[in-house]
C-alpha cells in the first residue's frame, strides 16, 4: 500500500513539473512571431503610403484591364438577379450567341474607344512602346505575325489594339485588328468592349473577311499561341512557329504583306511556375490544351498593394520591333514548297530583329532566341 502511494505521489511530480515546462514553452511563443507568419511578412514587399498619382492610376489602368472578364461576367449575373430585366438579357444573349457576326468581319472599331486616356496610363504601366523599322505603304493589305506570346500578351494589345503607342499616326492609313479566340466573344459585355478596340476572331473565315476588305486592312495573330505560353518564362525567348503554317498560307492567298513583330520583354512580365517538358505539371497543361482549346499557365506577378506576390504584371518595359514586310505573291491555291519558302523568309527576319535589338532590349536574357517546334 505504501509503495503505491509512493509510486502515486512520483507521478504527481513528474505531470506537475512537464505542466510548467509545457507553459513556459507557451509563454516563448507569445514573446516569438510564429515562424511562416514572419517569413511571410519577410518576404513581401509592400508598396509605400506616398505613391506619385500617375503611378498609381497606371497600376489601376492594368488592374481594371486585367480583371475585365471577372467584373464582367459579374454585372450580367447581379442584372440577371433582377426578373424585369429577364427579356432584355434574354434578347442580348440571341444577339451574341446567334446574329451578331461583327467578330467574324472586322469587328467594330471605334477610334474613340481606342484612343481614351486609359489606355495612356494602361502603356505606361510597363512601360509599352514599338519600334519602327520602315514605312509600310497602306496600299496591300497586311499580316503581323506577333511574338512571343508571354503569358496574356500585353504588348499586343498595347500597340495593336489601342493608341496608347500611337500605331495609327505611325503607319497613317493601315487598319489594325488583333485577332483572338473566338470563345472570348461569348462573354457577355466583354465582347462589346474588345470589338470596339478592333479585336476580331481568329478564324480562317475572319482573317479571309478582313483581308478581302482590301489595302490598308491588317490582322495581327499572336502565332505562338497557347503552347507558346507555357514556354513563357523571363529572360527566354522560345518560340512555337515551325510548325504554324496557316497565317503565311492565308498571307499568300490574299496577296497580304507578311510583317514580323518580336516583343522584347513580353515574357518578363510574370513568373511562371516550372514547367519543362517531360514534368507532370507540363503533362496536365498540354491536355487541358487539347480538351478545351487554350491552357492554363500557372503564373504569379505582383498585386494591387505589394511588389511581389498577386496577379498583376511587373512593370518590366515592352518594346515591340516592327519588322520589314515580306512580299508575297498572290496564289489562291500555294503548294507546300512555296509555302515554306516564304516561312523562311520570315524566320529570317525575325531573327534579324532579335539579333539587330538583343543588346539593346534583352540584357537580361538567359539564353538566345530558340524556335522550339
Amino acid at each position: 500500500m505504501e509503495v503505491r502511494k509512493a509510486f502515486t505521489s512520483a507521478a504527481r511530480t513528474v505531470s506537475s513539473s512537464s505542466l510548467r515546462e509545457r507553459l513556459s514553452s507557451l509563454s516563448s511563443l507569445t514573446t516569438t512571431p510564429l515562424k511562416p507568419v514572419a517569413n511571410l511578412h519577410a518576404h513581401i514587399e509592400f508598396v509605400p503610403a506616398r505613391i506619385p498619382r500617375k503611378r498609381r492610376l497606371q497600376t489601376l489602368a492594368v488592374a481594371v484591364w486585367s480583371t475585365t472578364i471577372v467584373w464582367c461576367i459579374t454585372v450580367f449575373l447581379l442584372l440577371c438577379s433582377f426578373p424585369p430585366l429577364w427579356p432584355i438579357l434574354a434578347a442580348y444573349m440571341i444577339w451574341v450567341l446567334y446574329i451578331d457576326k461583327s467578330p467574324e468581319h472586322g469587328g467594330r472599331l471605334s477610334p474613340w474607344f481606342r484612343s481614351m486616356g486609359f489606355w495612356r496610363y494602361f502603356a505606361d504601366y510597363y512601360p509599352a512602346s514599338f519600334l519602327k523599322t520602315c514605312e509600310l505603304p497602306p496600299d496591300r493589305p497586311y499580316v503581323f505575325g506577333y511574338h512571343p506570346h508571354g503569358i496574356i500578351g500585353m504588348g499586343a494589345i498595347c500597340t495593336f489594339a489601342t493608341e496608347s503607342t500611337g500605331f495609327s499616326a505611325a503607319f497613317p492609313g493601315i487598319i489594325p485588328h488583333l485577332l483572338t479566340l473566338a470563345t472570348n466573344f461569348r462573354v457577355p459585355f466583354y465582347r462589346d468592349i474588345i470589338l470596339a478596340m478592333g479585336i476580331c476572331s481568329v478564324s480562317k473565315q475572319s482573317c479571309s473577311n478582313i483581308l478581302k476588305k482590301g489595302p490598308g486592312n491588317a490582322i495581327t495573330i499572336v502565332v505562338g499561341g497557347a503552347a507558346e505560353s507555357l514556354s513563357a518564362h523571363p529572360g527566354t525567348a522560345d518560340l512555337t512557329l515551325r510548325k504554324r503554317l496557316g497565317f503565311i498560307k492565308i498571307a499568300i492567298q490574299h496577296g497580304a504583306d507578311l510583317v514580323p513583330v518580336f516583343s522584347f520583354g513580353e515574357n518578363d512580365i510574370f513568373q511562371q511556375m516550372p514547367n519543362e517538358k517531360g514534368t507532370t505539371l507540363y503533362n496536365l497543361q498540354k491536355k487541358f490544351q487539347n480538351v478545351f482549346g487554350f491552357t492554363l499557365p500557372l503564373f504569379h506577378g505582383r498585386g494591387l498593394l505589394n511588389y511581389n506576390l498577386g496577379l498583376m504584371p511587373y512593370r518590366k518595359r515592352i518594346v515591340a520591333v516592327i519588322g520589314h514586310p515580306i512580299h508575297v505573291v498572290q496564289c489562291d491555291k500555294p503548294t507546300l514548297e512555296e509555302i515554306m519558302q516564304v516561312q523562311q523568309k520570315y524566320i529570317d527576319e525575325l531573327m534579324w530583329i532579335w539579333h539587330t535589338y538583343k543588346d539593346e532590349f534583352a540584357r537580361t536574357r538567359r539564353r538566345e532566341l530558340s524556335i522550339i517546334e
